[in-house]
């Protein structure tokens, strides 16, 4: 699981069908953290599919591989990463 960032909105023309109605978000993962300890984002950038509603700028935690599609079991998505849940805060 990764500590990321919201940072845009994916739209489709053509979606398959197992996605129609998942809302996709473009995000980006935490690099490292700085001298400061405050998460650095500059990782690389992740289309997820978010059903948890997170907005631009939220910071998220992302499940990739095969246990971001365990949320949506029996059903089988065609998803590689996953908003797991909306973070409040973080304490280092």
């Amino acid at each position: 699981m990764k500590i990321a960032r919201v940072i845009g909105t994916v739209t489709l023309a053509k979606v398959h069908p197992d996605l129609q109605g998942l809302p996709l978000r473009l995000v980006q993962a935490m690099e490292r953290l700085d001298e400061n300890r405050q998460p650095v984002f500059g990782g690389e950038e992740i289309v997820t599919c978010d059903s948890l509603g997170a907005g631009i700028g939220d910071w998220i935690a992302l499940a990739e591989g095969p246990e971001a599609a365990q949320p949506y079991r029996p059903l089988v998505k065609p998803i590689d990463a996953n908003t797991a849940a909306i973070l409040d805060s973080i304490e280092l």
